[in-house]
C-alpha cells in the first residue's frame, strides 16, 4: 500500500510538473541576433544591414544546427541604426512629444541575409521568451509597437507578407519596389522612401526635358530590377513615345566589381548615363578609372538631409561591457574600429599578439566612415521613419474620450494598445521635419516623394566632384515639379538640347 501511494504521489506530481511545462509560454526556437537594445514605455524595431554578408553552415542533424554566421562589419550601416537610437534620444528629450512617455528600441542586424531579417522581425513581432512570465496566462511586456526597415525591398516582401497578418506597422527608409505599394497584401507597410514608380517617372521626366527617346535599360536580377524593367519600359513608351534598344539583366547584389568589368569591356563612352539611387552615391565608381565612361552621370538619389547633433551623439558610442549580450552590435563595431578583442577572446588572440579592448579607446582619433554625417540620405529617412511612428502616437495619446476614431469613439489606451490602432494616426501623419521637408503618407503607404538630382563631375584638375544639380518632387498641392540648374551640369560630350538622338543608359 506504501509502495503503491508513492507512486501515485509521484506521477500526481509527474503530470503536474508535464502541465506547468507544456502549457507555459515558452518560444520553441531562440535565435541569437546582433542587437542593440534600451528600455521604454514603448519600444520600437528596427531592422538593419550592419554586416553585408553571411555564412551557411552545412547541418548534419545529429546535434542542434548552428545559426547563420554574419561577417563583413559596415560602419555605415551600424550609422544607420544609430541613426535610429538618435531619434528616440532626441525625441525622448522634445517635452512637446510624447509628454510623460518614453520610448525605447530593439534593434537587430539583418546581415543581408533574407533568413536572419526574416527572424529578427518574427521575433520583434512576437516578443523574446526572458520578456514573458512562465505561466498559463503568458504575460509579459508587450513587443513592439512598429519596426523600421527592413531596407531591401525582397525582404520587406516576404516579412510584410507575415507581419501584416499581426497588422504591426513597418516604416521601410530604403525599400523601393513598387510592388509594396499594394494595400491589399501589404496592409501595414509604410516607407520614407520614393518608390520605384516616381523614379521611373522622374527618369521619364529627365528624358523629357532633354529630348531623349531613345534608351538602354540594365536592371539587377531581383524583385527590385524586375519591377522597375516593366514600368520603365511602359511609361518610356506611353510618356515621351520612346524607344528601348535592349535590356540587360545583371546579377544580384552589390557586386561592384562586376559592374566596373561591364562598363570597362563594353567601352561605354559617348553615351549619357542615368543612375538609379542604387548606385548613384557608389563611391567605388566614382574613380578616375571610370569617368571617362561614367563622367557626366545624371542620377537620382536619396534626398539629403541635416540632423544637428547627430555627430555628437555618434562620438558618444560606447561598449557596455557589462552588458555586450544585449549591445552586441555595439562591442562588435568597437571590435572592428579598433582591431581589438574584448574579453574573454578567441583562443590565441593574446599569442598573436592581439590586442584586448579595453572599452577606453578614443573614437575621435580614429578615421572610420561611421562619424562621416556630411552626405546623410539613408539616415535621414530612418530619421523621418522614426519620427513618424512618434509623431502616430503622439496623436493617439492627445484622443480625448467621447470622441475617438474607434468603436463608440473610444481612444486607445497605452496599456492595451493594438498595433492596428496606430496604423489608423500612422496614415494621418502629417509634419515638417527641421530641413524643411513635409512627411506624410498616401492611401498606399508611401511618403511624399522626394529626390536630389546629382551630377558626376570630372573637373580640369582631375579630382572628381558629386554636385546636386536639381530636385524632383510631388507634393500635395502642385504635384510632380522638376527642377534643374542646368548650367552646373558637366557633360561628358558635345551636348545640344535640340539633339533628340541622345542616349540615356539605364542601370537601376
Amino acid at each position: 500500500m506504501g509502495a503503491f501511494l508513492d507512486t501515485f504521489l509521484f506521477l500526481i506530481w509527474f503530470l503536474s510538473e508535464s502541465s506547468s511545462l507544456f502549457s507555459s509560454c515558452k518560444l520553441r526556437k531562440q535565435f541569437n541576433f546582433n542587437e542593440m537594445h534600451k528600455a521604454g514605455d514603448v519600444i520600437l524595431g528596427g531592422l538593419f544591414e550592419v554586416h553585408y554578408t553571411s555564412v551557411f553552415h552545412e547541418p548534419t542533424f545529429t546535434s542542434e544546427p548552428n545559426q547563420v554566421s554574419c561577417q563583413g562589419f559596415d560602419p555605415p550601416g551600424f550609422r544607420h541604426a544609430m541613426t535610429m537610437a538618435y531619434a528616440i534620444d532626441e525625441i525622448n528629450k522634445n517635452p512637446n512629444l510624447l509628454q510623460n512617455v518614453s520610448l525605447g528600441y530593439s534593434l537587430y542586424d539583418n546581415c543581408a541575409t533574407l533568413v536572419i531579417g526574416f527572424s529578427a522581425a518574427l521575433s520583434l513581432a512576437s516578443g523574446r521568451e526572458e520578456q514573458f512570465l512562465l505561466q498559463e496566462t503568458c504575460l509579459g511586456t508587450t513587443p513592439v509597437l512598429g519596426i523600421v526597415g527592413d531596407p531591401f525591398s525582397t525582404f520587406s516582401i516576404a516579412t510584410s507578407d507575415v507581419i501584416g497578418l499581426f497588422k504591426l506597422p513597418m516604416v521601410s527608409y530604403f525599400a523601393t519596389c513598387s510592388c509594396l505599394s499594394d494595400r491589399r497584401r501589404f496592409p501595414s507597410f509604410f516607407r520614407t522612401i520614393p518608390s520605384d514608380a516616381f523614379q521611373v517617372r522622374a527618369m521619364i521626366q529627365i528624358m523629357k526635358h532633354f529630348g531623349w527617346t531613345w534608351a538602354g535599360l540594365l536592371v539587377s536580377d531581383d524583385d527590385y530590377g524586375r519591377h522597375v524593367a516593366r514600368s520603365f519600359q511602359s511609361d518610356l513608351t506611353e510618356s515621351i513615345g520612346g524607344c528601348l534598344a535592349y535590356s540587360e539583366i545583371l546579377p544580384w547584389g552589390d557586386n561592384q566589381t562586376e559592374l566596373k568589368r561591364i562598363v570597362v569591356r563594353q567601352n561605354m563612352t559617348g553615351l549619357q548615363w542615368m543612375a538609379s539611387e542604387a548606385w548613384t552615391t557608389a563611391t567605388g565608381l566614382q574613380t578616375p578609372r571610370f569617368m571617362p565612361y561614367l563622367g557626366g552621370t545624371l542620377g537620382i538619389a536619396i534626398r539629403r538631409g541635416e540632423i544637428s547633433g547627430l555627430k555628437d551623439f555618434l562620438l558618444k558610442t560606447s561598449p557596455d561591457k557589462s552588458n555586450n549580450h544585449r549591445n552586441r552590435m555595439v562591442s562588435q563595431f568597437w571590435e572592428y574600429t579598433f582591431r581589438c578583442k574584448f574579453a574573454p577572446s578567441p583562443a590565441g588572440w593574446v599569442e598573436a599578439g592581439g590586442a584586448l579592448c579595453t572599452g577606453q579607446e578614443d573614437l575621435a582619433s580614429v578615421e572610420t566612415d561611421f562619424l562621416d554625417v556630411s552626405n546623410l540620405r539613408p539616415e535621414y529617412n530612418i530619421y523621418k521613419a522614426v519620427y513618424s511612428l512618434a509623431y502616430a502616437l503622439d496623436d493617439m495619446l492627445r484622443c480625448v474620450p467621447g470622441r475617438g476614431p474607434f468603436s463608440g469613439h473610444s481612444c486607445a489606451a497605452l496599456q492595451t494598445l493594438e498595433p492596428w490602432q496606430l496604423i489608423h494616426y500612422l496614415e494621418k501623419v502629417n509634419f515638417t521635419t527641421t530641413f524643411g521637408d513635409q512627411v506624410s503618407f498616401d492611401e498606399n503607404g508611401d511618403a511624399l516623394p522626394i529626390y536630389d538630382i546629382i551630377n558626376w563631375q570630372w573637373l580640369p584638375d582631375g579630382k572628381i566632384n558629386v554636385q546636386n544639380v536639381g530636385v524632383v518632387k510631388k507634393s500635395a498641392s502642385k504635384g510632380e515639379e522638376l527642377t534643374l540648374d542646368e548650367e552646373n551640369i558637366f557633360w561628358s560630350f558635345v551636348f545640344k538640347q535640340s539633339d533628340v538622338s541622345g542616349e540615356a543608359i539605364r542601370h537601376i
